[in-house]
């Protein structure tokens, strides 16, 4: 993995939305335009929180059935689950695939994880399965979910640090992952510097069109004209 980003690097990156980060990466990134999202739409709870972008820390998890692991077994496991979460450069996202058919039987995520999460470094979480206890989430911990449901029936870990995909976005774990109300991407880390760099460019662009189209004077000719100069703007 390329170094990690300094605090200052990633604030800027949170400082954009995620739609955005979608379009810097098409100019950035040209390969990236059709892989590396979400491309299914997943509930934000708290959509006034700023964007999450931070480091994936990855969990495969069930509901509908028991754990084949007794008890003693499974505590181990889930303590391997709290050292590997808690390791790693921070800040992280945990994005967890849940494995069911349809998936959000249990939720993995409610008081209790939030806040141990939270305590590991996490902003929050992004995750195709369930989410509950909507009032007691620790503080500043996004939740984007594929449902929205009151038990955590018989949830438990399948495995951890390993490829998850969520609702078409593969991570990998220590993928660079952005996230808000709009759904997530996953940031090459190879171009991770160079998309808030392309952000500017990318607004001179548009400005040209927009302010086209919102002209009082508006005509079919200044737009394609607007549309052209567009295009000229390269640096």
């Amino acid at each position: 993995m390329a170094k990690t980003l300094n605090k200052s690097e990633i604030e800027a990156l949170r400082a954009i939305d995620t739609p955005t980060i979608c379009n810097l990466l098409e100019m950035v990134a040209p390969d990236r335009r059709g892989v590396g999202y979400t491309t299914r739409q997943l509930n934000c709870v708290f959509p006034e929180l700023k964007p999450m972008c931070g480091y994936a820390r990855t969990a495969l998890v069930r509901a509908k059935e028991p754990g084949p692991l007794p008890p003693d077994k499974y505590l181990k496991l889930r303590l391997k689950y709290v050292d590997y979460v808690g390791s790693g450069p921070s800040p992280k996202v945990s994005v967890v695939q849940d494995l069911d058919d349809p998936p959000g039987y249990g939720s993995f995520w409610g008081e209790v994880n939030s806040n141990v999460h939270k305590a590991l470094g996490c902003q929050g979480t992004v995750t195709n399965g369930s989410v509950r206890d909507l009032d007691m989430i620790a503080e500043d911990f996004q939740l984007l979910s594929g449902v929205i449901a009151p038990s955590h029936a018989f949830i438990h870990l399948v495995d951890f640090d390993c490829p998850v995909n969520i609702h078409g976005m593969l991570v990998h774990s220590g993928d660079l992952v952005h996230a808000d109300r709009h759904g997530a991407v996953v940031i090459p880390h190879d171009v991770a510097r160079d998309v808030p760099k392309a952000l500017d460019l990318m607004q001179r662009r548009e400005a040209v069109v927009i302010g086209a189209a919102r002209d009082s004077k508006f005509s079919v000719a200044k737009l394609k004209k607007a549309y052209a100069d567009s295009a000229k703007i390269k640096k």
